[in-house]
């Protein structure tokens, strides 16, 4: 594993594909770092998805949630504005594998920048029509992330910045985040999380160790192992993107799953190795380039 990131590292420097920095950690300790550019907290974009995917763990722990609880069960005030009666068959479980039924990429970063959806993002959504069978069509959306995020808040009666930080970036030394939020302050589900990148692969180590960290137990086991496993099909053939769990991809090889943001921010999970590899990238990166990287180096993808 060090042979390969360092073969990475080295292809980087040579190849400048906009990378701001790599850590790889094995056994709970750092063994390699090359930092390009200062690191600091940025915006991780769809990183995000797997935090909020493990306060809906830690919620289902806690039993104030279910993966059948349906949305419109939690938000029933805004059913009126349903044009669609299959709204009332969405589960969380349908929403974390990117399979509600909108059938459209809804609040995406450049949706949300123009103002779609002010000034109530959940009315946006009980408004627009479910298009495909609840659990039945991968469409990678912000949207379903966003109400996976406000099912949670309903459900532990608090912000989910504020649950994340009692139950789990308090306890990891995150200290409290700037977070992206709707119009109304709820934050993203979806996208909008700002973390260092030693901050942002906590999350990794913290699946590496099945849910614990320094001997204390954030999220269960359970739900560690069921977010981390294929849920769903995408219908996409690059290795990179053909199997998604809750919130988590599979891959590009069944050695690793990973949390993903937009440009490159990426914590790549390795269980076989007992390792977690962290990388940073600047929004305006090469990332055909960076990928093609990574992929003969450490992915050995030719």
């Amino acid at each position: 594993m060090i042979k390969s990131v360092s073969e990475f590292i080295c292809a980087i420097e040579k190849e400048n594909p906009g990378v701001e920095a790599v850590i790889l950690n094995i056994g709970g300790e750092e063994v390699l770092e090359k930092v390009f550019y200062p690191l600091a907290a940025r915006n991780i974009y769809s990183h995000t998805k797997s935090f909020t995917s493990t306060a809906v763990g830690i919620a289902i722990d806690e039993g104030k949630i279910s993966l059948d609880t349906k949305l419109s069960e939690l938000f029933p005030e805004y059913l009126n504005l349903a044009v669609s009666k299959e709204i009332k068959e969405i589960k969380l479980k349908h929403i974390l594998t990117m399979s509600s039924g909108f059938g459209k990429p809804y609040l995406m970063g450049a949706d949300r920048r123009a103002g779609v959806g002010y000034p109530d993002y959940m009315a946006y959504m009980f408004s627009r029509p479910v298009i495909d069978k609840p659990g039945t069509k991968f469409v990678y959306s912000t949207a379903d992330s966003h109400l996976a995020a406000r099912m949670v808040e309903k459900a532990v009666s608090k912000n989910i910045n504020a649950y994340l930080y009692e139950k789990l970036f308090s306890k990891m030394d995150i200290g409290f985040p700037i977070w992206e939020t709707d119009p109304q302050g709820h934050p993203i589900g979806g996208g909008g999380l700002h973390l260092s990148l030693r901050d942002m692969m906590k999350l990794g180590i913290l699946y590496l160790n099945k849910g614990m960290w320094k001997n204390e137990r954030i999220v269960s086991e359970e739900w560690v192992n069921l977010a981390t496993t294929k849920k769903i099909d995408t219908g996409n053939s690059d290795s990179w993107g053909k199997e998604y769990g809750y919130q988590f991809w599979m891959g590009p090889k069944k050695c690793a799953f990973r949390a993903d943001g937009a440009h490159g921010q990426l914590s790549f999970v390795f269980p076989s190795e007992n390792a977690v590899l962290g990388i940073q990238c600047s929004d305006y990166n090469d990332f055909p380039k960076f990928q093609k990287l990574l992929n003969e180096t450490v992915f050995n993808i030719i």
